[in-house]
């Protein structure tokens, strides 16, 4: 029989139920993305946005230094991108402060939000949920500001652009992101995958390729025989004939008000 001391529990993964209100057709349309045109090509989405970047971190979880290299560039446009969001809403509080004292203007709210649910595995992709929904409010209080005569048309619609312009630079880069299929001692080996990915991809940084230069949220690394020796002690237990006691299925789910909004 099993000891107290060899008792496993099955837990399974934690969940949070998490969704994205918007109250603008601008942050809406950034949330789908633009189509391809006429001398334009598409833009992915922050759906899109954050497909890749659940992507990225799978690859840099598989010792991929072109994910981890991916990582940096990304977290550093994220940074930018926050920048150029930052100074907009500065420009907005400043026309807004321009209203009487005895006049109160309320929060611009939309009667009929959309919720978005979301499926965030990677913190990247968070980073980019907390811009679109910065961009949402900055929206709301630019469409105010403009209702109530504190900027005219032409500042209101160059401001708009701005901040989508931001955002969908983010998503444009995130696009041109390939797994390497290579791994770290693929390139220590200098096999032919290795020369094939940079030949594709061209060179790294070379404190990116030893792992020395990571991504502040890179996961941990999985290695190869890691995973085989993984997967052969669950071959071991699988087998064992002392059956362990059946343990307590525990689900532990965060709901947060999240609303998700139309745009």
């Amino acid at each position: 029989m099993a000891t107290d001391t060899s008792l496993q529990l099955n837990l399974g993964s934690l969940r949070s139920a998490m969704s994205l209100t918007l109250h603008t057709h601008h942050a809406s349309r950034i949330w789908h993305g633009r189509a391809a045109s006429e001398g334009k090509p598409g833009i992915v989405g922050l759906n899109g946005f954050i497909a890749i970047a659940n992507k990225i971190k799978r690859g840099a979880e598989q010792d991929d230094p072109y994910s981890d290299w991916w990582m940096l560039r990304l977290e550093e446009k994220l940074t930018q991108t926050k920048d150029s969001l930052q100074a907009l809403r500065e420009q907005v509080d400043q026309a807004l402060a321009d209203v009487p004292p005895g006049l109160s203007l309320g929060e611009n709210m939309n009667v009929q939000p959309v919720k978005l649910p979301l499926f965030v595995n990677a913190q990247l992709g968070f980073l980019a949920v907390y811009l679109l929904a910065d961009y949402d409010d900055l929206a709301r209080k630019l469409i105010l500001a403009h209702h109530t005569a504190l900027i005219d048309r032409s500042t209101l619609e160059r401001w708009l652009n701005e901040g989508a312009h931001a955002l969908r630079s983010l998503f444009s880069l995130a696009q041109q992101y390939r797994y390497s299929g290579c791994t770290r001692d693929d390139f220590a080996a200098k096999n032919a995958a290795a020369r094939a990915a940079l030949e594709k991809l061209g060179q790294l940084p070379q404190e990116v390729l030893e792992g020395a230069l990571r991504s502040r949220y890179a996961p941990p690394i999985i290695r190869r025989s890691a995973l085989a020796a993984s997967a052969q002690q669950d071959a071991a237990d699988a087998s064992d004939d002392d059956a362990l006691p059946e343990s307590a299925d525990i689900t532990l789910t965060a709901s947060g008000d999240n609303e998700e909004a139309s745009a």
